[in-house]
């Protein structure tokens, strides 16, 4: 039980979930990791890690502790920025790419993709080895639809990060529309990919309906909020987005169809990505007492 992120900037400065507004870096993490049990890291997916953050990671938080780690957007079919790109990656690029603001992983040479990749791997390598590490998260764009080429993608993933646990969520309705639904389901299974369970609103091209399914040893649920105002809004914050704190009703609805989805997993990640302010801390300690998880307090 977690959220996506544990430093907000609307939960550092609008909340008063962290005892002191001048703590350090590895004093939030400490108390975060003090009360929840996994927390989903987005900042790789703008910058990728290395190996000294993540063994940072591994030291500052207890032993049973899990992370998901959401994917570098260059893997995602998304657009990295070029500052962000490994330099000797980016040495790679083509003259028509070179001095570009934006890079996809379609303007570079096969050698310097594969490269990419192990970069991406060995980064994580500390996490993987001190068994903290949940998953990879794949969030793909809307964009990212059922075609061939796209399925062809996913089974390729697991081979790219060997002995990693790989979970996948959609951002466009079509994967599990009535009549693909079955056939992605499958996929993931038979290629061990962990299925990414939303709640999100509804009646968008981009709504993924809340199927609830575990494909791989994880499933995973991510709590998006209700919040249709913005869901498809431009040009506002990622908080802003996804600004919404469920009610107790809500929560209490979940609670049972959480315990199945776990019954069918050897372990389950619930990530509440309702990061405005203190929506997310406080509906993951909820539903975490409604689960029996019994959340503590923190230091």
């Amino acid at each position: 039980m977690g959220t996506a992120s544990w430093t907000d900037p609307t939960l550092l400065k609008d909340a008063d979930f962290y005892p002191k507004k001048s703590m350090t870096a590895e004093q939030r993490l400490r108390h975060y990791a003090s009360i929840y049990t996994m927390v989903e890291v987005d900042a790789t997916y703008y910058f990728p890690p290395t190996a000294e953050l993540a063994g940072m990671w591994v030291r500052r938080t207890p032993t049973d502790f899990r992370m998901d780690v959401k994917a570098y957007a260059l893997f995602t079919h998304h657009a990295a920025t070029a500052k962000s790109v490994w330099p000797d990656v980016a040495a790679d690029l083509p003259d028509e790419h070179r001095g570009k603001r934006s890079v996809y992983l379609t303007h570079l040479p096969p050698a310097s993709v594969d490269r990419a990749w192990e970069h991406f791997r060995q980064a994580l390598m500390p996490l993987h080895s001190a068994g903290k590490l949940g998953a990879v998260f794949f969030q793909f764009p809307p964009w990212f639809r059922p075609r061939r080429d796209n399925r062809d993608y996913l089974r390729e993933l697991p081979g790219r990060l060997p002995d990693y646990q790989v979970a996948v969520e959609f951002r466009h309705g079509s994967w599990l529309a009535d009549d693909t639904r079955a056939r992605t389901i499958d996929l993931l299974e038979s290629a061990g990919l962990a299925y990414v369970c939303v709640d999100e609103p509804q009646g968008f091209s981009s709504s993924v309906p809340p199927v609830l399914a575990a494909t791989a040893d994880l499933a995973v649920v991510r709590f998006h909020g209700h919040n249709a105002d913005t869901w498809e809004a431009k040009g506002i914050t990622a908080a802003e987005r996804f600004r919404y704190s469920y009610d107790g009703e809500e929560l209490a609805g979940w609670a049972p169809k959480i315990e199945r989805l776990a019954g069918e997993a050897r372990e389950t990640h619930v990530v509440f990505n309702n990061c405005y302010r203190d929506y997310g801390v406080a509906n993951a300690r909820q539903l975490g007492e409604l689960l029996g998880e019994g959340l503590q307090p923190g230091a």
